[in-house]
């Protein structure tokens, strides 16, 4: 009986990756900041490095900022502007 479910929820459709999205957006997202904060505190920080902290936090910015953009879907309008600039 549980096979006959499965296959009539694979045939109506019902099935999707937003729930994963949302998920990775909610919960794996955070973890890799986390992360990444983390490291830097303990390469540059450790070692009185504060200028190569901030060379890869400025990394770690654009990177957000481009992953921002891409999990928003506020890419399309950015690129439509950038394409304004020169055709005018």
């Amino acid at each position: 009986m549980m096979t006959m479910t499965t296959l009539d929820t694979l045939a109506a459709g019902e099935l999707g990756t937003g729930n994963v999205r949302t998920w990775l957006i909610d919960n794996i997202i955070p973890l890799v900041l986390l992360a990444v904060a983390l490291l830097l505190l303990w390469l540059g920080g450790g070692k009185g490095d504060n200028a190569g902290v901030m060379r890869r936090l400025a990394g770690v910015v654009i990177a957000l900022a481009i992953i921002g953009l891409a999990v928003s879907g506020a890419g399309v309008n950015v690129g439509q502007w950038i394409a304004g600039l020169f055709t005018g």
